[in-house]
């Protein structure tokens, strides 16, 4: 199961050897922190902090700039939007917090093993089973969904280039298209991945 997305770096650092669980809590709390941060100097702060995690974890820069990368347009956009409606230091916040976050999971990401995720994430999600639920189902469901989100933003990244070089990056349904296509076949291995591993029914 470990290969299932593509994310996982394999390493030795220190957050490497961290369990799944302890991570994904201590996403939790960051992220909860985050939010409850009220300036963007204090948001600097977290970011030296987050700087900090992915110099711990070894990865390449490329690796790194890659979790946040997808995101880059967007965040762009609501300081923008924040910044008419909220003024700049509005804008400053939300955005940093936004950034940071992802950032977050994205290091999360990249130093857990799909198996590992999903084991904490089962055990977690144990209660759910006196409603009829299956933890281990709802465990896998969770993981493949927060690891096809740097899957299909790199697919849009190599749409976007191939668009770039082709003359038509102006073109939606240029983008659009291969981009479907790109993520159905994404899709379509992972279903046989899982269906290799008696997952897929």
């Amino acid at each position: 199961m470990n290969d299932l997305s593509g994310a996982y770096v394999p390493g030795s650092s220190p957050l490497h050897r961290l369990p799944a669980g302890a991570k994904l809590a201590g996403l939790a709390v960051a992220c909860t922190v985050l939010v409850l941060l009220p300036s963007p100097a204090a948001l600097g702060g977290a970011a030296v902090v987050v700087a900090g995690l992915y110099a711990v974890s070894r990865v390449s820069p490329a690796a790194a700039w890659a979790q946040v990368r997808p995101v880059r347009y967007f965040v762009v956009a609501l300081f923008g939007l924040q910044w008419v409606f909220v003024g700049l230091e509005g804008a400053a916040v939300t955005s940093l917090r936004v950034l940071l976050a992802v950032a977050l999971a994205g290091v999360v990401t990249l130093t857990t093993r799909t198996s590992a995720m999903m084991a904490a994430l089962e055990r977690c999600l144990r209660p759910v089973r006196l409603v009829g639920l299956d933890p281990f189902r709802l465990s896998l469901l969770l993981s493949l969904t927060v690891r096809s989100v740097p899957v299909i933003a790199a697919l849009a990244v190599r749409v976007r280039e191939a668009q770039r070089a082709r003359g038509v990056e102006r073109s939606l349904r240029a983008f659009a298209v291969p981009l479907v296509v790109s993520s159905l076949r994404h899709a379509d291995a992972l279903g046989e991945a899982l269906s290799a591993r008696g997952l897929d029914d």
